[in-house]
């Protein structure tokens, strides 16, 4: 059988910098709401002078340290830091990390009103170590068995409040027990029918939960593992992106390769291809985060599903360039397209 094949091309220029600052503006006007597993993420800053003579590892000097919000928060405080303005719903801990990280959205004018605390669930706290720029380690503490039934019936009427009032939700699924089908099946429809724009970071096994949303934000790794084989090559990720968009019947399918770029898959059959224009790579921690913010802020915002994206690999080609889990605002996005080379990106229209 042949490979996938291009019918027709036509080039995706550049977003104009003056369209962009309109854009922006209109960031400032949109509501998202950011459904999923909240995170609390530590960094520990320090230096390394010797090996421990304890074992073969680096004894890290710490010089300071600092909390960031982490997981589906991240992509919350993503939204903020480009100008939208946006809302929580997950659930912490009653833990004084549970009361760190709503402390930490709230300074960021996040709304936090349908983050609900538990006492039968610790906040998921991921902590870092960096020394000279670099991540010694990382030490995890969570649970991640699904939530009670108690629990999600309160998340559930708390997401049904808030979706009268945003312009688009995003399903943040990092696999710590939040989403389910339940919440889904009851989320995704409610969405749906006010016409609000819908996207998804996936987990791969939950591939099966996220059936008519308006778009899809996997890695190459998760579209891989959920279609059972490795994308590794640009005709299998070409064949295996349109499966996807065949098999969960969403708009739109955005697949991120890291350093090989993007790839967007759109149900009306086209097929745009985006180079990676990061600079220098410092940490990808937090860039899928980085995408689906900024992905979706666009889309809500009246923005093309290309031109959505391009902003999308923008924005992570910025990130990926800073220490730790971060974020970047319009003023960087700018700076950035205005120093651009000229680009256009391939088109295509077509399948397999």
């Amino acid at each position: 059988m042949s490979g996938p094949r291009s019918r027709s091309r036509s080039p995706v220029p550049l977003p104009d910098v003056a369209a962009s600052k309109r854009l922006f503006k209109a960031f400032r006007r949109v509501r998202v709401l950011v459904v999923g597993d909240l995170m609390l993420d530590e960094f520990v800053w320090g230096k390394v002078h010797r090996i421990s003579p304890e074992a073969p590892v680096p004894v890290v000097w710490v010089q300071s340290d600092s909390l960031m919000p982490g997981g589906a928060s991240n992509v919350a405080n993503n939204i903020r830091a480009l100008g939208g303005q946006v809302a929580m719903a997950g659930v912490v801990g009653t833990d004084r990390w549970g009361a760190l990280l709503l402390d930490e959205l709230s300074s960021r004018k996040i709304d936090t009103s349908a983050v609900i605390r538990s006492s039968s669930r610790p906040t998921t706290v991921k902590t870092r170590v960096i020394a000279h720029h670099q991540q010694v380690v990382r030490v995890d503490r969570e649970h991640t068995a699904p939530i009670e039934p108690a629990l999600m019936d309160r998340l559930i009427s708390q997401v049904r409040e808030q979706v009268s009032r945003v312009d688009a939700v995003i399903i943040e699924d990092y696999g710590k027990g939040v989403i389910s089908r339940k919440l889904l099946e009851e989320v995704i429809p409610l969405a749906r029918a006010r016409r609000r724009v819908i996207t998804v970071d996936p987990k791969e096994d939950h591939f099966d939960l996220y059936h008519n949303v308006t778009a899809l934000t996997p890695n190459r790794a998760e579209a891989g593992g959920a279609l059972g084989r490795e994308l590794d090559s640009e005709d299998a990720v070409i064949a295996g992106g349109e499966e996807l968009l065949r098999r969960l019947h969403s708009e739109a399918l955005l697949i991120t390769m890291g350093e090989d770029g993007m790839c967007l898959f759109e149900k009306t059959g086209r097929r745009t291809r985006i180079p990676t224009v990061a600079q220098e790579v410092f940490d990808v921690a937090g860039a899928g985060d980085t995408v689906i913010g900024t992905f979706t802020l666009a889309l809500a915002s009246g923005a093309p599903m290309p031109e959505a994206a391009i902003l999308a690999n923008y924005a992570a080609g910025i990130v990926v360039g800073k220490v730790g889990v971060a974020v970047t605002t319009p003023d960087e996005l700018l700076a950035r397209l205005n120093h651009a080379p000229a680009r256009r990106w391939a088109h295509g229209q077509g399948k397999g």
